[in-house]
């Protein structure tokens, strides 16, 4: 991961929130959220909250008594999710970097993040964070995205680009969303951080989108690819956007389009 990976900035967070979250976070929040309630918990820390939408799942999920603090590294992306839920007496928004959380140990039955795990810089200190504000016997509930192969939009937007610039091609996708699905490392490294009981399972699901379009605007101008396009060249931007389009319209069709998605779901707790 390069410093450029954790920066969601200027329009980055309102795109993020009205182009990405419903092409392929949204059925993930739902089943991340059926895990957490499962535990039926009172306290729950959210981390890598990003724009909110695995906090919205929850919110819908949980009982009223329940009580959220939701956390993000960067602001603009938490003030864009706290702008979607600000009049919720139940969540607590804070910034917070996951690698050195602000919370005394044993606070909270459940900690929740959606795909953010693969940017933490020190896996392993991000979860014994994680171990060490839950509470004996606490759940921790976790996504990653699988390898980019598995995931065609993205894969196809990283495609084009490497086209676009050949002698150094855009590897953001590639590196760190879908850079970090090694089962058998994830289970290392959640063991190394004192958790037990770890369960592993890959989840499937279809990106939709109305059109073409939709696709390339989310990963070129809703993700720190944007900052790689333009580090590049940034005039070259809305013109990686279009060669996106046109790449997805080939594939996909140029009407409403539908890709495969699929996503690593853990859970573990607290071992003692």
């Amino acid at each position: 991961m390069v410093a450029t990976d954790k920066v969601f900035a200027g329009s980055v967070p309102e795109i993020y929130e009205q182009f990405l979250v419903p092409l392929i976070f949204e059925p993930y929040a739902r089943d991340l959220a059926g895990r957490v309630a499962e535990a039926g918990p009172k306290h729950v820390l959210e981390t890598a909250a990003g724009t909110g939408v695995l906090t919205r799942a929850m919110t819908s999920q949980l009982p009223a008594t329940a009580r959220i603090v939701a956390t993000d590294l960067n602001p603009p992306m938490l003030a864009q999710a706290k702008a979607k839920q600000a009049g919720d007496s139940r969540i607590e928004w804070q910034q917070a970097d996951a690698l050195a959380l602000p919370f005394q140990d044993q606070s909270f039955d459940v900690v929740a993040c959606q795909f953010g795990a693969m940017f933490f810089p020190d896996k392993i200190q991000g979860y014994r964070e994680a171990c060490r504000v839950l509470r004996p016997g606490g759940r921790f509930c976790l996504n990653v995205w699988d390898k980019i192969s598995e995931n065609e939009f993205a894969d196809v937007v990283t495609e084009v680009l490497a086209d676009m610039f050949p002698h150094d091609p855009p590897r953001f996708m590639a590196r760190t969303p879908h850079g970090y699905f090694d089962t058998d490392l994830i289970r290392e490294q959640l063991g190394a951080a004192g958790f037990a009981n770890i369960a592993v399972n890959a989840l499937d699901h279809r990106s939709k989108a109305p059109s073409p379009r939709h696709p390339a605007v989310a990963y070129c101008q809703g993700t720190p690819l944007r900052n790689e396009i333009e580090a590049r060249d940034p005039a070259r931007l809305e013109e990686a956007t279009n060669k996106a389009t046109d790449a997805i319209a080939r594939r996909f069709g140029s009407g409403a389009v539908d890709g495969h998605i699929r996503a690593i779901v853990i859970t573990a707790t607290r071992a003692s």
